[in-house]
């Protein structure tokens, strides 16, 4: 069973190695905000927030990234609750306004099955700030739901790039006869990669126009704390997760 799971888990890498492109368009975008002193919002509801905090104060990772966090939709405040508040079309306005968006960032939304009305209203909420939305989603797996959007729209229907992590209908990838239900989800392994592999290409082609990216250093090495600490007097006004509580 292990060694199938892995399987799957490479087809699906391999899915998105096809799709590099895309990967490419997106860091560009990002590599853009970041040279006109831009953000990277990030947003995701339940399990897709922690692709968030995946790139989050990062050792490795750049410092211009706001993630938004909202713990009404995370499952630590209930899981349940969570996945209902998600549904909701109209709730995450008053959220979104204390982000300042400017015309000079980029959103990134996650969301698996891009139907429901949370990630699609930031999606529009952005663009409606002229930020530019790139989403993480499974095309297949929303196109065969009807939306939770009173405006009967995907998130792949609003977002202007979007990046595919090719999930299933459900997530879950694994069978077993003698289960009913499926198995092993495939969304965050992916969407950490997809993620991640962005992030990387954002750095390289900063570095290519001789640009030193704002990167974090691991707190675990010599001399990190006033690296670090620079980056965090540089973006904590307009990014105050960063600033100690």
């Amino acid at each position: 069973m292990l060694s199938e799971y892995f399987s799957r888990i490479e087809t699906i890498i391999n899915q998105v190695k096809g799709n590099e492109q895309r990967l490419k368009d997106a860091a560009s975008i990002l590599s853009d905000a970041i040279k006109n002193d831009g953000l990277i919002h990030i947003f995701g509801c339940g399990h897709s927030h922690m692709i968030s905090e995946e790139i989050f104060y990062r050792a490795g990772g750049l410092a211009p990234i706001h993630p938004i966090f909202i713990e009404e939709l995370m499952l630590h405040k209930g899981a349940a609750r969570s996945s209902e508040l998600e549904r909701k079309n109209n709730f995450i306005q008053p959220y979104l306004d204390e982000c300042r968006f400017s015309d000079k960032d980029v959103l990134i939304v996650t969301s698996t099955s891009g139907i429901n009305g949370v990630p699609i209203d930031a999606a529009l909420y952005a663009k409606e700030k002229g930020v530019f939305v790139i989403a993480i989603t499974s095309e297949a797996y929303s196109k065969s739901l009807d939306s939770r959007h009173c405006s009967g729209k995907r998130l792949c229907d609003v977002a202007d790039l979007i990046i595919d992590n090719y999930s299933v209908k459900g997530d879950a990838i694994m069978r077993d006869d003698r289960l009913k239900q499926p198995f092993g989800p495939t969304s965050t392994v992916i969407g950490m990669l997809i993620i991640n592999s962005i992030i990387v290409e954002t750095v390289h082609l900063l570095a290519q126009e001789g640009i030193t990216p704002p990167l974090f250093l691991s707190g675990n090495i010599q001399d990190a704390d006033d690296h670090n600490q620079a980056l965090i007097e540089k973006y904590k006004d307009r990014i105050p997760v960063l600033s100690k509580i």
